[in-house]
């Protein structure tokens, strides 16, 4: 069978959709997402990572570098759960914990990750540095949400703070994956709490 010019022009076109560069896209939470394009993809810009803050302890200082690190190239979401495909934010989280030096251990197994928020506050209750909802947060604390926050069952990092805005960096959060996000302190609702590094 011979293929018309029309037919070859249509196999290129094909051919270079198919070679062309894919676009990372990660899952997203919560609602109120800008519109995908027609593959999926949020198109917002990405936010400037912040200045990290003077005064860090070290700890901090190195969890707020991780981040930076993932939110500049970022892995696909089972980089994160150890090859699990799931809803993926404490995952992010416990890896960056882990990463930075500052472990979470898993009470039900013991291990490094911890995929639930729910068993996420509970791990920080459990070994004492869990804060309340009133704590004045500062860059590397974990941040643990719930109903009826725009994030619902949700966690994340703080990575700068200016006043009551809380600048926090999370996986499995819209529009990017790895999204830059915040909340003012004095209108938010639906913080549980926040977890402490070690």
């Amino acid at each position: 069978m011979t293929m018309t010019s029309s037919g070859k022009r249509a196999a290129l076109v094909l051919a270079a959709a198919i070679a062309a560069p894919a676009t990372l896209t990660f899952p997203t939470v919560a609602h109120g997402d800008p519109a995908p394009d027609a593959m999926g993809r949020h198109q917002v810009a990405r936010p400037a990572f912040p200045e990290t803050a003077a005064g860090l302890s070290p700890v901090r200082r190195r969890i707020v570098a991780v981040l930076r690190a993932e939110y500049a190239n970022p892995h696909a979401p089972e980089y994160y759960a150890q090859g699990i495909r799931e809803a993926w934010c404490a995952d992010f989280v416990s890896w960056t914990q882990r990463k930075a030096g500052s472990p979470v251990r898993n009470p039900s197994n013991g291990s490094w990750r911890i995929p639930g928020v729910a068993t996420l506050t509970e791990y920080y209750r459990s070994v004492g540095r869990f804060r309340g909802p009133d704590y004045r947060p500062k860059p590397g604390d974990v941040v643990l949400y719930a109903p009826p926050n725009r994030f619902r069952q949700h966690t994340n990092t703080v990575i700068a703070v200016n006043g009551d805005h809380v600048t926090t960096l999370g996986g499995n959060e819209p529009p990017h994956g790895i999204s830059i996000n915040g909340y003012d302190r004095s209108t938010v609702r639906g913080i549980v709490g926040y977890g402490l590094p070690k």
